[in-house]
């Protein structure tokens, strides 16, 4: 048997036991380079360990270390908090401000999965006590997630970038990002009208305001530790709430007082710096992080065992693996494979198709680790654009995570308020995921790749 061959039942026998079992898939990758390069392609240990990537190790673990310091002191509840005061009573609105905070902390650094269990919890909630539709707060905040999720200094957006420029291969990091946000922004659009958004343009509630500090206490424990649960009157002002009911009030201390806007100011010059001066993201990352530990110790405690441990093995193990596929000549195996088909349009949508259906159901972060590195050397033949294959699949293998399968989806099932015929949501959810699954694709190789324009 071919090492191509054998590498891609090897990469079919990962995903399967990842999907089936509660093993990561890093440490399958690990073992799977470790099996291949060592035993069948005869290669060096030390070989099959310089295709770690380090760079990209740096940075998952800085951003992540950032986020978790964020939500122990409290930064993540002042964001949630402030942003539903801008709306007050109007009810319209609550699932945008579900979307676009969702998005934002998505795209300062944090996993789709931790935005979307912050955010979740609060979201049906508030559709619960004013009769939304529990489908629409519930896939606003998952599309919100997937919106901020590729901007560069984004977990998704860095994997892609990174991988991308290290072949040495056009990439547009905006183009990116403006793709992925905008494609989300549109479903939402449409699911707002399509679920019942139009009829809640008359309502009004109050307490709005008092209502979303009730929720995000009720939700965080950085809002039970570090912030303060407000009351409010008639005239707009707030004093300290009683979160335990026996006659105590939660203050903010002195360091809770400077370590919240200390980590706006950390979080902006992260993006400015990064961005800006284009200074390694991992580095400026874990620099702010460490900063913030030193000004608030007490909020970063914990923060490190936050840290997406998981995520950083599944990508440092997928990374290191497709580092020993390309040494067995896999990624020129399938590429030729592709490229055989002889229309290159109907390739790019099969890729589209691989990573959505896939991605479904096994992880989206190993999806795009796998099959962008796969996809490059077809790319080279510029019969395709290449920036709108690499943003169509980025989009296609991202916007299925509303699917229950995938963890997105499935803290949205999970959080479903009481009174919840889970049931009927779950097969909502269930029917929603397979249009996505089916038309995601589609619409994003019509609308991306296609027209040629990127």
């Amino acid at each position: 048997m071919s090492a191509p061959l054998l590498s891609i039942i090897i990469l079919a026998a990962m995903f399967l036991i990842a999907t089936l079992l509660p093993i990561n898939m890093g440490a399958l990758a690990f073992v799977g380079a470790f099996l291949l390069g060592a035993v069948f392609l005869g290669m060096e240990t030390d070989e099959i360990i310089a295709e770690f990537p380090g760079g990209l190790f740096l940075t998952l673990v800085g951003v992540t270390y950032l986020f978790a310091i964020a939500q122990n002191n409290g930064t993540i509840d002042l964001l949630v908090n402030g942003a539903v005061k801008l709306v007050r009573n109007r009810v319209a609105l609550i699932p945008w401000v579900m979307f676009f905070i969702t998005a934002v902390i998505t795209a300062v650094g944090a996993l789709g999965p931790a935005a979307v269990a912050i955010m979740a919890p609060v979201a049906l909630g508030f559709a619960a006590r004013h009769k939304i539709s529990p489908l629409l707060m519930g896939m606003m905040v998952v599309h919100g997630a997937q919106a901020g999720g590729f901007s560069p200094i984004a977990v998704y957006g860095v994997i892609v970038n990174r991988i991308v420029g290290d072949s040495g291969f056009e990439s547009s990091p905006l183009a990116l990002f403006l793709a992925s946000f905008i494609f989300n922004l549109l479903i939402a659009v449409v699911l707002f009208v399509v679920l019942g958004g139009r009829s809640l343009l008359s309502s009004r509630i109050g307490g709005f305001v008092e209502e979303a500090a009730e929720a995000r206490f009720n939700a965080s424990p950085g809002m039970r530790r570090a912030d303060v649960a407000y009351k409010g009157t008639g005239s707009g002002t707030y004093g300290p709430r009683d979160p335990a009911g026996d006659g105590t009030v939660a203050t903010k201390t002195r360091e809770d007082r400077i370590s919240q806007p200390a980590t706006i100011i950390g979080l902006i010059s992260l993006a400015v710096i990064a961005l800006g001066f284009s200074v390694d993201v991992g580095f400026v990352a874990i620099t702010v992080a460490v900063i913030l530990a030193l000004i608030s110790p007490k909020a970063q405690s914990g923060a490190v065992n936050k840290i997406a441990w998981s995520t950083v093995l599944l990508i440092c193990g997928m990374l290191t693996f497709v580092g020993v596929l390309q040494a067995a000549g896999t990624i020129e195996y399938v590429s030729d494979g592709v490229a055989s088909l002889g229309a290159p349009l109907l390739a790019a949508l099969l890729i589209c198709y691989i990573g959505a259906v896939v991605s479904a159901f096994a992880s989206s972060t190993a999806i795009l680790a796998a099959l962008i590195p796969l996809a490059i050397p077809f790319l080279e033949t510029g019969a395709v654009s290449a920036v709108g294959v690499v943003a169509a699949l980025a989009v296609s293998s991202t916007v299925v995570d509303v699917s229950p399968f995938s963890t997105n989806g499935a803290l949205v099932l999970a959080n479903a308020p009481e009174g919840t015929d889970k049931e009927r949501f779950y097969k909502q959810i269930l029917g929603y995921g397979g249009i996505v699954v089916v038309a995601g694709p589609l619409i994003a190789w019509l609308v991306l790749v296609v027209p040629g324009w990127l």
